[in-house]
Parts: structure tokens; C-alpha cells; sequence
């Protein structure tokens, strides 16, 4: 008789997920997901890479501004620029973004997005000059940030680079000249993760 492999649940992934973004490694998710089915490290690695969330964005209405900073995180052996935005009241992530460098034009092309999206308000960021220059082409109010804004800021980027760099210390990739739209997924997994936790 000729083995016949199941298809995975929906919700058996979404599972495994939840329990890889509470801390598990991949082998341990593997492992507690082997109650409901078997399933290697290996899948669980897979579904990550493959998932691809609809939006980035928070399911509140009303925005009051945009809090946005950006960090450096390691890919493999080189270093790439993670952009955040946030609204203060609730904390979601609104958008985030990748980029090689940073400068002016990436501000721009990451403060456009935002704008489209969710319309026009005041930016906080914090003392880059490209940000003044962005929000002055964009015709936006723009204010460095207060205390408080830094705080909550400042919190979300390291709660970011602390999770990453809890199960790994490298994003795999196994592409020349890779465009990272892997790493970009990993991401949008992470935040609609940590948003769906805020709605609940």
C-alpha cells in the first residue's frame, strides 16, 4: 500500500506559529505540535518562509501620528536597515520595511507608503536628517520625539531585535544577490503576530 501524506491544517500551522513567536525553536514547536501531527523542524522553517500575511496594519481607526525609527539587524554576514512605524494610543506596528541603506530617498519611499495608507499626520522620529528633508518634500509636520515617544519607540525596536536574536542569530539564505523578500516575510509574520496580541 502506497504511503499517502496528509495536507497540514490550516490551524495546525497557525499553531505552530504561535508557539514559534512565544519562544519556541523550531524543534521544540515541532515537538509540541506532534500531539495534533507529525511535522519536522524543517516544515515549521517552511511555513514561515511561505507565509504571506495580507496587510500590515492596525485595525484601529483613528491615528494620531506616526512614531517612526529604524535599526540595523544581520542577515548572513551583512547588515540591512529595519524601518518602523507605530501609532502611540495602542502601540501597533503600522508598517515596516527593509532597505540596504538609509538615507533621504528610503525616508521618502517608507513615508509615502504610510501616507497612502492611513493619510497625512504629524511624524516623530528621531534626530536623522533625512527625516526633515523627507517630511518637508512630503509637505508632513514633522517633531523629533518627546520622552515619551522614545520610550514606547525605543521598546518596540529592541522587543523586535531581542526576538529575532532569540532563536537565531542569522536569517537563512541560500540565494546570490538575494533581494531578502524572505527576511521581509519573517518580519510581517512577526508583526501581525504581535498586533493580533494587542487586539486581544
Amino acid at each position: 500500500m502506497e504511503y499517502q501524506r496528509h495536507r497540514t491544517k490550516t490551524k495546525d500551522i497557525a499553531y505552530s506559529l504561535y508557539l514559534y513567536f512565544l519562544g519556541l525553536s523550531y524543534r521544540n514547536t515541532a515537538k509540541a505540535l506532534h500531539r495534533f501531527v507529525h511535522r519536522s523542524h524543517v516544515s515549521i522553517w517552511k511555513w514561515i518562509q511561505k507565509y504571506k500575511p495580507q496587510k500590515v496594519s492596525s485595525k484601529r481607526k483613528k491615528i494620531e501620528e506616526f512614531i517612526i525609527d529604524e535599526t540595523q539587524v544581520k542577515v548572513g554576514s551583512q547588515y540591512i536597515w529595519l524601518w518602523v512605524a507605530i501609532e502611540p494610543k495602542h502601540r501597533q506596528v503600522l508598517h515596516i520595511d527593509i532597505s540596504f541603506e538609509r538615507n533621504m530617498l528610503v525616508a521618502e519611499r517608507f513615508l509615502s507608503y504610510l501616507i497612502d495608507k492611513y493619510g497625512k499626520h504629524h511624524i516623530s522620529t528621531g534626530g536623522g536628517t533625512w527625516y526633515p528633508q523627507a517630511c518637508k518634500f512630503l509637505k508632513i509636520k514633522h517633531h523629533t520625539h518627546s520622552p515619551f515617544e522614545k520610550s514606547i519607540i525605543e521598546i518596540t525596536m529592541q522587543y523586535i531585535k531581542d526576538r529575532t536574536e532569540s532563536f537565531d542569530d542569522y536569517f537563512p539564505c541560500k540565494k546570490n544577490n538575494c533581494k531578502l523578500k524572505h527576511v521581509k516575510q519573517w518580519f510581517f509574520l512577526f508583526i501581525d503576530q504581535h498586533n493580533g496580541e494587542l487586539l486581544s
